[in-house]
């Protein structure tokens, strides 16, 4: 047996060889750039019908505004992804943040109030998970 196959049999690496490996990383990892780019290009063309809607009613709402919001962190979320790969996990989390308190802001008259003590307890169990996130980021780095 040579060498690197008893290197590989002690990492467990027994199943695909260096160059298949290669291959399908480089392949996911394109696979995972297009998605990148599908995936703004629909929150562009979001934007682009939210504002014509927004135009045809004459009228700007609050609704409208934390809706723009939302695309401007689902764009920003893949912008940090390019920047430092690192980071990106707490996006999505901020994403959530707001998107409950856009339901409590333009539901809160008509909700239940426990109803909105349980969007406000998601939203603080939120951003414990965000800060955990972020400390864990931090202590990875600073080792």
């Amino acid at each position: 047996m040579a060498e690197t196959d008893k290197a590989d049999d002690r990492h467990g690496d027994t199943g695909a060889g260096r160059g298949e490996r290669r291959f399908a990383l480089g392949l996911f990892h394109m696979i995972e750039r297009l998605l990148l780019v599908v995936i703004v290009a629909m929150t562009l063309l979001a934007v682009v019908f939210e504002i014509l809607a927004i135009y045809r009613l004459g009228t700007i709402l609050l609704a409208d505004i934390l809706l723009m919001f939302l695309y401007l962190e689902v764009i920003g979320m893949v912008s940090v992804y390019y920047a430092r790969r690192n980071s990106v996990f707490v996006y999505p989390i901020f994403i959530a943040i707001t998107a409950v308190g856009r339901l409590v802001v333009l539901q809160g008259k008509e909700m239940a109030p426990e109803n909105i003590l349980i969007e406000a307890a998601a939203i603080l169990l939120l951003s414990l998970s965000a800060l955990v996130i972020i400390w864990a980021i931090g202590k990875q780095g600073a080792q």
